[in-house]
């Protein structure tokens, strides 16, 4: 039987992430994470538990004072991309 993947809202990854939600939408908008669907009645953006470990990947290389070009490269090499 197949697990279900865990669905979050924006304020969902910020309180787990521990970032804020004006940080998850300056990524998104960056290009270091993408939502995974759209709600088509409210809009609403949903992101799964891939995007939550990209998240802590991301924290971690901004405590190693890596820059966001810098992160950004480096997420796109390891998807090929």
């Amino acid at each position: 039987m197949p697990v279900a993947a865990n669905i979050y809202l924006i304020k969902d990854l910020s309180r787990l992430s521990g970032h804020s939600v004006h940080t998850i939408k300056f990524y998104l908008k960056f290009g270091l994470i993408q939502e995974t669907g759209r709600s088509p009645q409210t809009r609403f953006r949903y992101f799964d538990d891939s995007t939550l470990a990209r998240l802590s990947q991301i924290r971690a290389w901004r405590k190693q004072q890596k820059s966001l070009a810098d992160i950004r490269a480096l997420l796109g090499a390891s998807v090929g991309g």
